[in-house]
């Protein structure tokens, strides 16, 4: 029996130097664990080519707590209630705050997809 696929929408807000700031947008998350590496797919559906970037579960739930990064994704808790997720590419870097109820709810769900009994998260 394979493990389901964990899909989510998110509100988060994407932070900019322009004058207006922070702009609401929607956020797809995907998490399949049946893929080689299994890690969290973030997608900006309606950004210029449809950006999309694959982090680390682990370092998503790391993040909620203490500023960590690897490679191109740094992620860091932000104030008590928020997260932010640094993306950096050739092209520029993009910057998405999220509430971190969001981000639990889904890391939770991911979770449950791979239970078994020795499995134990600290989200």
């Amino acid at each position: 029996m394979s493990a389901a696929v964990v899909e989510e929408k998110a509100r988060a807000h994407l932070v900019t130097d322009a004058p207006d700031g922070h702009r609401a947008i929607r956020v797809a998350l995907r998490y399949d664990p049946e893929a080689p590496d299994a890690d969290i797919r973030v997608a900006v559906p309606g950004s210029p080519g449809d950006i999309e970037w694959d982090l680390p579960r682990a370092l998503l739930e790391k993040g909620l707590r203490t500023p960590t990064g690897s490679g191109s994704v740094r992620v860091w808790p932000c104030g008590r209630v928020q997260a932010v997720i640094e993306f950096h590419s050739e092209s520029g870097v993009m910057v998405l705050q999220f509430d971190c109820v969001a981000l639990v709810r889904f890391l939770r769900r991911t979770y449950a997809v791979t239970a078994t009994p020795t499995t134990s998260s600290t989200v």
